[in-house]
């Protein structure tokens, strides 16, 4: 018997903007100046009995010094689809760049679900080189720290079952230790890429992100994506403004705000 379907939600709270030819490794193709938006989203995981949050998003201090669009605290971004980030008790990161980790004190109920990878990754040697580095920043990787030594941090080490009918995947690629969700909803199994796929683009294409650890590993990490989803229009990228073409809102007031995921494409 297939498990109870989940609500599923992608949440804006940020966005930025710049040149293709930052954004992929080959420098965006024939159309590289051109400009591309980039939206900033959480993933909030709605069943029965219990709530999952996906990713804790940037601050406002984040935004200023990288200087990214704050559109509103992750904690207001939730509430609009009734989640408070306040009682939330389990948060799925996804990994531990700046813009999924730099929320994390907005969620002081929380226990954080990270892979063992991860961890090692950002607290290891490859933190020394700018080219691995520069997408973390040092207070939150110790705020994670910190919450190991209080008991707030569930590892994972690779593939595992959270609950039933849903679980996390390690592909890798863009971290050492990114994993992507795997959810089961109504129209069958779908899965958060988070950054394994920023856009639907580098995914389709194979035309990798910019921001990569393991490029071998990132092209693999595609057909992962296809492999975990009932259908290749149940991966939802990680900041793809196109996600609020495809998804209907989440309710009436909320375009461009909040989409709903588990009913699939509008």
């Amino acid at each position: 018997m297939p498990p109870t379907p989940y609500q599923v939600y992608a949440v804006k709270y940020g966005e930025n903007s710049a040149p293709r030819a930052r954004l992929f490794i080959d420098g965006g193709g024939d159309d590289h100046e051109s400009i591309m938006d980039m939206d900033f989203f959480v993933w909030a995981i709605i069943g029965d009995e219990r709530t999952w949050v996906v990713d804790t998003g940037f601050s406002g201090t984040d935004a200023a010094q990288r200087n990214r669009r704050l559109v509103r605290p992750v904690a207001e971004a939730l509430a609009t689809v009734g989640v408070d980030a306040a009682t939330a008790t389990d948060v799925i990161i996804t990994h531990l760049h700046y813009d999924h980790v730099g929320g994390a004190e907005q969620f002081p109920m929380a226990r954080f679900h990270l892979q063992d990878a991860e961890m090692a990754y950002a607290t290891g040697r490859h933190m020394t080189k700018s080219a691995f580095g520069h997408a973390y920043t040092g207070e939150h990787i110790a705020g994670m720290v910190r919450n190991v030594f209080d008991q707030r941090v569930v590892f994972h080490d690779g593939d595992e079952d959270l609950a039933p009918g849903l679980s996390v995947h390690l592909i890798g690629g863009h971290t050492l230790g990114l994993q992507v969700v795997r959810v089961w909803t109504e129209v069958g199994w779908l899965v958060l890429a988070s950054d394994s796929t920023h856009y639907y683009e580098n995914m389709n294409d194979a035309r990798p992100f910019s921001i990569v650890h393991d490029v071998g590993a990132m092209i693999a990490g595609y057909d992962r994506l296809r492999e975990l989803a009932d259908d290749h229009a149940n991966i939802v990228p990680g900041h793809d403004p196109l996600v609020f073409q495809y998804y209907p809102p989440a309710a009436t007031g909320l375009d461009g705000i909040a989409v709903r995921l588990d009913g699939g494409r509008a």
